[in-house]
């Protein structure tokens, strides 16, 4: 499996399915006009989108007929399990916004999730985790999370995580402290970080250096990608790692 960051929460996922094949996913593609910067063009077969904040619905940077996943549910695409999880699960909100049970799993032509609230009812910060299962590992994208934890159901339905994928910090709610907390929470063998301050962009995200001095791993050499196989997975040896977008 590799794994590659484009910045942001945008990640390009290739999986290795048998002698020369394999599928790619790809997570949350920029939209170019908020973030400043630019996606590259994959040739990737699935696409997760976690948010509408910053992220582009133009499958353009995808292959052709790319399958989309926008929101909670189960879905089994290319022999890849997908879950995703309303953000706001297992809290308490009001009843015209509650966060939606997942759907059952689906075939790869079931069609794409809809969003679970309009704009007037849902409980706004609201995204999208995923937990991919793939090569006998298990991988976690929290999305654009902004909470300073996560809540006992949360853990619980994301389960145990090989790979994940996390805010280093918002610059508003989300903080080094917190963002370390909520890896300590997941326990994941690898810890991968994201949504932090690198050239060109537009947003306001946290700080990398910050996290990593948080973490008592500041001097961390940073990959241009990340190649791993489920041998290589070791969870009395949890690390962090940092890509280079």
């Amino acid at each position: 499996m590799q794994i590659i960051w484009h910045g942001q929460s945008c990640f390009e996922i290739i999986i290795v399915k048998g002698k020369g094949e394999h599928v790619t996913i790809l997570v949350d593609p920029s939209d170019e006009a908020k973030t400043g910067l630019r996606t590259p063009k994959t040739d990737a077969q699935i696409v997760l989108l976690t948010n509408d904040a910053y992220t582009s619905r133009n499958t353009e940077k995808a292959a052709a007929g790319a399958f989309v996943v926008d929101g909670p549910g189960e879905y089994e695409i290319k022999g890849i399990y997908v879950r995703g999880i309303d953000s706001n699960f297992g809290k308490t909100l009001p009843a015209s916004a509650e966060a939606p049970a997942d759907k059952p799993a689906g075939k790869e032509e079931k069609k794409p999730a809809k969003k679970p609230a309009t704009k007037e009812t849902a409980a706004p910060p609201s995204s999208t985790i995923y937990t991919i299962e793939a090569e006998e590992m298990k991988l976690c994208h929290l999305g654009n999370l902004r909470e300073a934890e996560l809540n006992a159901a949360q853990v619980e339905k994301i389960g145990n995580i090989d790979i994940l994928m996390f805010a280093a910090g918002d610059g508003r709610n989300l903080g080094a402290k917190e963002a370390l907390r909520i890896v300590s929470q997941i326990e994941p063998s690898v810890a991968i970080p994201m949504n932090y301050e690198i050239p060109k962009l537009k947003l306001e995200v946290g700080s990398l250096k910050e996290f990593l001095k948080a973490a008592g791993a500041s001097a961390i050499e940073p990959l241009p990608k990340l190649t791993i196989r489920r041998k290589e997975i070791n969870a009395e040896e949890a690390k962090i790692i940092v890509l280079n977008p």
